[in-house]
């Protein structure tokens, strides 16, 4: 039985054990059943399933119950009556008994498919225990510990679990996977650092990990170089780890399209050091606005610009914008005039992963919350006070740029093929065209679905998706048999733009058209599904604790970071 279709039966079984809360918990007790059943059988067929990790599983199911409320019981159950959603206020403190037999539901229909799981794979163990023809030792490697490269070798060690003439090695400059959709939390002062990453070396039970930077591949030698370990005795020192598959998914870097003040003066926003940064540098500029006696330099320090209107500039934006209003509060010489944030996007619209209606909402609420915004414009040139723009110039201190990102630049060493934004071009399978050993996946690839033969956008639920086919492929491979094709439907995207405010486009299965929603439903929605989505029990409960306090008290304007 094939794994997809033994994990649906699995949550098929654990929502019908799950759903009697429901039944007794909601109005309609047949249909919630029958949406439990549903929501169990997906759910269970989305998940790469640890062994034992019960608690876990039931944090995660519990934190599933709250987008289920809400697409289901505030929206879904209303519109199947022909009734209008239940947006209002009032509508939802009415379902709030709703809101809790969803929780519960989710809790227990975790902890039921955790245990089904393991029972299913004690009974499974010596099918998966088969092991390849080739008694040599082989060696997985893989560059990058991104969702691509964590998610492959946990896929790997599922899929391979048993054979023991292959080993799995991840090889990253970096000890932790970085939850990137709450980077702009961090950046904002609502999460700590920390919080938002998942330590690879315990995440990963049976795989090799080593943090170094790799410097270069010899494909002949199947040998990849690389700088940073002390196990030589020299952080410097290359070494050579061989190889017999090599996996790519290095993930991508910032692109300053050849602006070399760009590169020079501003901030990136691509890693957890990156973040902190920024957060610091606003602090740092209100600290010198406070002593600045001179209106327009006090105007200068305070005006914050963003290059990019995609997701993470409109995010980080919004998270600027909220920590800074936030902590004006501590800076009684300071006034609300002197301070702005811009947002400069070279297209005619923010947001074009968007609706152009979601688009236009989160423009127009964010404009009211006084952000500026200078679109079909583009950034030209920057220097330490001033920003020169296509249109003009900004006085400013601070420059992000989320404008563009380019693949590893590592991957121009190599005598492969790249399509013109410089990534790997993989066939359907993800394996490179005449190099069986290798293969690549996630930002660094140019993956095409192959149903649709439509290029696959450079996201995390793309990378993890392709993560489980890459692995799959790799032990089809191993045992001459045929390999699958990459297809996943996108599931949606979503997009916080402010305080308790969010814009939300999700894709529901057999629903012709996507579902939108924006405002404070889209919110919790888009807070509910990535803290089902964090790493481990621990990082959930931190965040959650975090989101609290910050319910109740002003953001920290600790700096932990002396840019001076």
């Amino acid at each position: 039985m094939k794994p997809v279709l033994r994990r649906s039966l699995i949550g098929a079984a654990a929502g019908v054990a799950a759903s009697v809360i429901l039944a007794f918990g909601l109005d309609h007790p047949v249909l919630s059943v029958a949406f439990g059943v549903a929501v169990g059988a997906f759910f269970s067929a989305g998940l790469s399933p640890t062994p034992f990790a019960y608690v876990d599983s039931l944090m995660t199911g519990a934190a599933l119950g709250i987008p289920m409320w809400s697409l289901i019981s505030v929206i879904g159950i209303p519109l199947f009556f022909g009734q209008m959603p239940a947006w209002t206020a009032e509508d939802m403190r009415m379902r709030f008994p709703a809101l809790v037999a969803w929780v519960l539901y989710g809790a227990f229909l975790g902890l039921f498919i955790q245990i089904l799981t393991d029972i299913a794979e004690r009974k499974i163990g010596a099918e998966k225990a088969e092991a390849p023809p080739a008694q040599v030792q082989k060696r997985i490697v893989i560059l990058g510990g991104g969702f691509a490269g964590m998610h492959t070798a946990e896929c790997l060690e599922t899929e391979l679990r048993g054979i023991k003439s292959l080993s799995v090695t991840l090889i990253s400059d970096t000890n932790a996977l970085l939850f990137t959709p709450m980077l702009a939390e961090v950046a904002g002062g609502s999460l700590e650092a920390s919080h938002i990453s998942a330590p690879l070396r315990s995440s990963l039970s049976q795989t090799e990990f080593i943090r170094a930077f790799a410097t270069g591949i010899d494909l002949e030698a199947r040998q990849v170089l690389i700088a940073g370990s002390c196990e030589s005795g020299d952080e410097t020192a290359p070494r050579a780890i061989p190889f017999d598959y090599l996996v790519f998914a290095l993930g991508s870097v910032a692109n300053h399209f050849g602006i070399v003040n760009v590169e020079k003066f501003a901030f990136n926003f691509k890693s957890l050091f990156d973040a902190i940064r920024i957060r610091n540098q606003v602090i740092d500029m209100f600290e010198r606005a406070d002593q600045e006696r001179k209106a327009s330099r006090r105007k200068a320090l305070l005006t914050f610009v963003i290059a990019g209107g995609g997701f993470a500039g409109v995010e980080l934006a919004g998270a600027i914008n909220d920590f800074a209003h936030g902590i004006l509060v501590d800076y009684p010489n300071l006034q609300r005039e002197e301070l702005e944030v811009v947002l400069v996007h070279s297209g005619n619209r923010i947001l074009p992963e968007l609706s152009d209606s979601l688009a236009a909402y989160a423009q127009a609420q964010m404009e009211a919350r006084g952000v500026r915004f200078r679109l079909n414009t583009r950034v030209a040139d920057v220097h330490p006070e001033v920003v020169t723009l296509s249109d003009g110039e900004i006085s400013c201190h601070t420059l992000v740029w989320t404008a563009g990102t380019a693949p590893h630049p590592l991957l121009k060493s190599l005598r492969i093929e790249t399509d013109k934004r410089g990534a790997i071009v993989v066939d359907h399978a993800l394996n490179l065209p005449g190099y069986p050993q290798l293969w690549a996946l996630g930002d660094c690839a140019a993956v095409t679905d192959a149903k649709t033969a439509k290029p696959c956008p450079p996201t995390a639920q793309f990378a993890r998706r392709e993560a489980e086919v890459l692995a799959r492929n790799i032990r089809a491979h191993l045992q001459n048999r045929a390999r699958e094709g990459f297809h996943f439907d996108s599931l949606g995207a979503m997009c916080v733009i402010g305080h308790q405010t969010a814009c939300a486009e999700i894709k529901i299965p057999f629903m012709p058209k996507s579902m939108r929603f924006s405002g404070l439903f889209a919110w919790l929605l888009w807070r509910g599904i990535y803290l089902s989505k964090l790493p481990g029990l621990e990082r959930k409960i931190r965040v959650l604790v975090d989101w609290t306090i910050e319910l109740f008290f002003p953001r920290d304007i600790v700096q932990t970071i002396d840019l001076r």
